[in-house]
């Protein structure tokens, strides 16, 4: 045993394959960022003014995952700091609100960025605000924080956060700030309301997909720092590229798809990535999302996909209608003591779960009875119920 994992450790430690795999994961930022240049010059040009001690506009970036936001935005900000203008008096705060999703987590953690620490918990949201107001008026500098899939926050604790910094300028006296807020979600700006949305959206930013070339590109990029020289198989980026603009040009799909290909055929001890790993990868790959996807899921939204589970995968129904699914559904509700909700609110977590690409939903003519719905799985039946067992209530009604 102890032969076999020295063997794994030394095969990692003298890799036939990576000169540095961490230049494959989605946060490295790279020396340039291809097919990014009129975002990077749209938004260097509305943040320049920081070099004038003079506050910028609060912007939004716009854009499907993996299509460069994050990537853009630190970019320029750390190109902007580096400016002997800068000199220390330009302050930075990154907060992705996925992970810190409260308005006391997210001041929190912008009171740390200018060096004050808080506790956990303890205090009155309204005082944490305070001491982040007062302490950067006593920085007496311009600050930038961008806020990282902000929908979350917004759809969890409301727009008043947003509200107070987007209108914090009025209360500081020495200091500056600005917003940059970044969001996957394209009908995000209907969640917030008027205040918020005059102030924060002063400037816009879309960040288109990316294509297979522009995606090939990227990849040819990184490799020539990730891989060892002649390591992968003629076909091996078109694959990961094509694979990648399938799903809507995701870059950090195409790069984490080449980097567990890389680490497959390091494991196999091949001395080469072939085509064949990088199709091992994107089941791995697809696995793993579907799983995240369902797990993270509402309740209710959990009890209907396993009543589609229910009738399709244990019964064998070819056809399941939406009738058939809210009938499901109620006597599940029943089962663990929650009140259903109605047919039409059920209606629209269906339209959910199909854009979130876990069932297939097609409208067919019956004729003189009308039309419906007729629902399908259109993920692995045993990645959706790994997802599904990862609830304790689910798991109870499955067994």
């Amino acid at each position: 045993m102890s032969k076999k994992l020295d063997d794994i450790f030394t095969n990692i430690v003298h890799s036939r394959i990576f000169k540095n795999r961490e230049l494959l994961r989605p946060d490295y930022i790279p020396d340039e960022l291809p097919h990014r240049e009129k975002q990077i010059m749209t938004i260097a040009k509305v943040l320049a003014p920081l070099l004038q001690d003079q506050r910028p506009s609060n912007m939004f970036l716009y854009g499907l995952t993996g299509t460069g936001k994050t990537a853009v935005a630190k970019y320029v900000l750390e190109k902007i700091k580096t400016r002997k203008e800068a000199s220390g008096r330009i302050l930075t705060a990154y907060v992705n609100c996925r992970y810190e999703d409260t308005d006391y987590r997210v001041l929190a953690s912008l009171n740390e960025a200018i060096g004050i620490h808080v506790p956990f918990t303890g205090l009155a949201t309204a005082e944490v605000y305070k001491r982040f107001l007062n302490g950067l008026d006593r920085r007496r500098a311009s600050m930038v924080v961008v806020l990282d899939e902000i929908d979350g926050l917004v759809k969890k604790c409301g727009d008043e956060l947003l509200y107070k910094l987007t209108r914090i300028n009025t209360e500081l006296k020495n200091s500056k700030l600005c917003v940059i807020g970044i969001t996957n979600d394209l009908k995000f700006t209907e969640f917030l309301s008027a205040r918020v949305l005059s102030s924060l959206g002063e400037e816009e930013v879309v960040f288109p997909p990316y294509t297979a070339p522009e995606l090939e590109d990227i990849l040819s990029r990184r490799v020539e720092k990730a891989f060892r020289n002649g390591v992968l198989d003629e076909g091996v980026i078109p694959l990961c590229a094509a694979l990648a603009a399938k799903e809507h040009g995701d870059a950090r799909r195409a790069l984490e798809l080449l980097r567990i290909a890389g680490e497959i055929a390091e494991r196999n001890s091949q001395d080469k990535v072939t085509i064949e790993n990088v199709k091992q990868a994107y089941k791995e790959i697809e696995k793993d999302r579907v799983i995240e996807v369902i797990t993270s899921l509402p309740l209710h939204s959990k009890i209907l996909l396993l009543s589609i589970y229910m009738l399709q995968v244990e019964m064998g129904k070819k056809e399941v209608t939406t009738g058939e699914i809210y009938d499901t559904y109620k006597t599940f509700c029943e089962k663990i003591k929650i009140d259903p909700l109605t047919q039409r609110r059920i209606g629209d977590l269906i339209n959910e779960l199909d854009t979130l690409g876990i069932i297939n939903v097609k409208l067919v003519s019956r004729g003189r009875y009308g039309r419906t719905k007729i629902i399908k799985i259109s993920v692995n039946e045993k990645s959706l119920k790994e997802g599904l067992l990862n609830d304790e209530k689910i798991s109870n009604l499955l067994k």
